[in-house]
């Protein structure tokens, strides 16, 4: 299935299109692609901080109605024994 893409126009200052212009030129790429690059940057980034605010509630609510949790100086021994001989198996939640 081949993609649809279509222009669209962005109104930029001259300060904002001078920079872009500048960046384009150290990176040897267009301003198009810099524009591009910038905007898929930014979706990419506010769709996951969304993902992370959904899974966020749901976890607080979730605790809400359960009462389940690990304390954080249990989650921080967890974390700090990652990559080591004596790695922790995950905390147990508890009430």
């Amino acid at each position: 299935m081949q993609q649809q893409i279509k222009a669209v126009s962005v109104k930029l200052d001259l300060d904002v299109r001078t920079r872009v212009g500048n960046i384009a030129e150290a990176r040897h790429r267009s301003p198009h692609w810099v524009m591009k690059e910038a905007i898929c940057q930014y979706v990419d980034r506010e769709e996951k901080r969304d993902a992370f605010k959904k899974d966020a509630l749901i976890a607080w609510n979730e605790y809400q109605d359960t009462g389940l949790h690990a304390t954080s100086l249990d989650v921080d021994a967890w974390l700090a024994s990652w990559g080591t001989k004596n790695e922790l198996p995950k905390p147990i939640c508890h009430k």
